[in-house]
């Protein structure tokens, strides 16, 4: 099978069946990418600190639609949050044409109703996932859309047939040319109306926003001028970003498939990241036929998009398209079964943001074995941007060796990354190994005579910030008391009950006196938050921004609207813990969190946990959360 060109299905997420009944599908050709092909500069991802560490689960098959979905996912919450996920992708929520189920054949946008299960199940799966600190991501199918009832009677949102591109088989249709490929079985949508795109971000914003989306998977972006995913991203602001660009793959000349992906994330100002489906093929083709001296390019470096641009990339082994379902499978590319863990191992010890199917890892039994590798990657600080240093790559394995940290050999053949490397996972023809770095050298001590005793480092003040989540009506204020409790501080874990602080805003005239005599973080004194949002509609008025006001639009928070903020310098190392509860205030009521059940904490409590030097992110009152580490 040597130099086989699998062929990609370029109208990924719609169902055959829908082609059938609604036109015969022509496969557009992609526009040929330049001879020579040209890696573009690695940017850093303008989205939420910490998702260039983040895993994703695609939370989803193609089948998942013949069941309560969203209650699925809701019960599911707790086992995926423990298993160490960031984001979870969803699939399409709108309302879908009968043929398509899986969501892939909109019609009414604002409709969150169809086959996964009605608006309140949805919002409680988003929810759920909150409450477990995970990020949610929307599908967004946006380059097409059909009627509720005929081809174009386009309702929630209304639209009329100048939304419909003028080359499109609807002969009603008024827009301009089509800026990308065709789409047979839908209206194809002219994004170049201006008042089409405010129609779609109004919509966007309206599912961060209101439904509780934190960011956007779009579907099939080679349909439409890539500018225009950057420009909704601009405009709404999400978590994170990542749009399905598919188009064949000549195993002969890879370079050329991810030239398009690396012109597809310029083109949209390197405002979305790109599936990686160079990786991909390549993976499955090394796997498969034993030809992993395909993983390395003439450079030296991982052959697909994660080599030339890997903080925009996306890694996956299947999906919902390319692979299994347990009730109807779509199984266009599929991943050899049988070899499944040595991508996974692949994936999740380089660079990119890499993805586990749902399939996998809950319906295949694999949850335990790739929950090892997840747990070497977050051990060990992999990310986005890792290095990488390929050491072997012909017929029988793949190794490498990864920030000098880890290292992972994949294929039947022998090989051994040397003395002091311990192994951390394995299966069969795949093993991961890792070192810890050595302690550095010892500096001299300075002469007492010349010098003084430096004082210890735990005492230097870090910054550490606490967002809280909680949507609150005027004249209600939150509030927080914390530090260690006092039955930890007398069995010798900690030296005292209360912990220093010192505020970091003071701009805010509302709490700038509650904070002046407030010096320490106690569980007999009220520490005053400042609330803070990611966006500020017009309809608000003026906008007060955190920076100069205290409060308001805080460049800092890309979670949402309604997070109570806590900005303060405490003495310490990053990384130590401290407890904090929460309280809101109205006049003379006081309502209290319950207790929470916070995992992976360093004690039992009933308390929210922190870090110091880091960003902690809760719910009020929700069990989950997520530390991010501070720029």
């Amino acid at each position: 099978m040597h130099g086989v060109r699998p062929l990609s299905i370029p109208l990924s997420g719609a169902l055959l069946s829908a082609l059938l009944v609604l036109a015969a599908c022509a496969d557009p050709q992609p526009t040929p990418p330049p001879a020579t092909p040209d890696p573009v500069p690695t940017k850093a991802l303008d989205f939420a600190q910490g998702a260039d560490r983040a895993i994703i689960l695609q939370g989803f098959h193609w089948g998942s639609h013949r069941g309560d979905w969203w209650q699925v996912v809701a019960d599911r919450a707790p086992a995926i949050g423990a298993a160490g996920f960031d984001m979870v992708w969803l699939p399409p929520s709108s309302r879908s044409a009968e043929a398509a189920p899986q969501g892939y054949l909109p019609n009414e946008l604002y409709t969150q109703r169809g086959a996964y299960g009605d608006e309140a199940a949805l919002r409680g799966a988003i929810e759920a996932l909150h409450r477990e600190g995970l990020w949610v991501l929307a599908d967004i199918v946006i380059n097409h859309r059909v009627g509720t009832y005929d081809w174009g009677d386009f309702v929630l949102p209304a639209w009329g047939p100048e939304a419909v591109c003028g080359d499109d088989e609807w002969p009603q249709s008024r827009g301009n040319r089509d800026t990308g490929a065709g789409y047979h079985a839908a209206r194809d949508v002219d994004h170049t109306q201006d008042w089409v795109r405010a129609s779609l971000v109004d919509w966007m914003t309206w599912l961060r926003q209101d439904i509780g989306y934190d960011g956007w998977r779009f579907d099939y972006v080679k349909g439409y001028g890539a500018g225009f995913v950057g420009e909704y991203v601009q405009a709404t602001r999400p978590t994170f970003a990542v749009g399905e660009w598919w188009t064949d793959l000549d195993l002969d000349d890879p370079d050329a498939h991810r030239q398009q992906l690396m012109n597809w994330i310029d083109g949209t100002g390197a405002n979305a990241a790109a599936f990686d489906f160079t990786t991909k093929g390549l993976l499955q083709q090394a796997v498969a036929y034993g030809e992993y001296w395909r993983l390395r390019d003439g450079a030296g470096r991982p052959a697909g998009a994660i080599g030339w641009w890997p903080s925009h990339s996306v890694t996956f082994i299947d999906n919902h398209d390319t692979g299994p379902s347990p009730d109807e499978s779509q199984d266009h590319w599929p991943f050899p079964a049988a070899e499944v863990m040595q991508g996974y191992a692949y994936i999740l010890t380089h660079p990119g943001v890499p993805t586990v199917y749902w399939v996998h890892f809950m319906d295949w039994g694999l949850g335990g074995p790739i929950g090892e590798l997840m747990a070497v990657r977050k051990h060990m600080g992999l990310h986005a941007e890792s290095a990488v240093r390929i050491v072997e790559a012909d017929g029988a394995r793949y190794a490498a060796v990864i920030d000098e940290r880890v290292a992972v050999k994949i294929g039947p053949g022998g090989w051994q990354p040397g003395g002091g490397w311990q192994l951390a996972a394995s299966g069969r023809n795949y093993a991961v190994w890792t070192v810890e770095a050595p302690e550095p050298e010892p500096e001299p001590e300075p002469e007492p005579v010349v010098e003084p005793e430096p004082e210890p480092s735990d005492t230097e003040p870090v910054r550490t910030v606490i967002y809280i989540r909680k949507e609150t009506a005027p004249g209600q204020d939150i509030y927080i008391r914390g530090g260690h409790d006092l039955d930890l501080v007398t069995a010798g874990h900690y030296p005292a009950a209360d912990e220093p602080i010192t505020w970091l805003n003071t701009l805010n005239g509302t709490t700038r006196d509650l904070k002046a005599g407030d010096d320490t973080l106690d569980w007999g004194t009220d520490s005053a938050l400042d609330w803070t949002t990611d966006t500020w509609p017009a309809e608000w008025g003026a906008e007060p921004r955190y920076a100069i006001d205290g409060y308001g639009t805080d460049p800092e928070n890309r979670f949402g609207r309604h997070y109570w903020k806590f900005d303060v310098a405490m003495p310490g190392r990053v990384g130590d813990w401290f407890e904090f509860k929460a309280f809101l205030r109205e006049g003379d009521r006081v309502e209290w969190e319950p207790d929470i059940d916070q995992q992976g904490t360093p004690f039992e409590s009933r308390n929210h946990w922190a870090r110091k030097g880091m960003i902690t992110v809760v719910d009020f009152g929700g069990d989950g959360v997520r530390h991010i580490p501070l720029d």
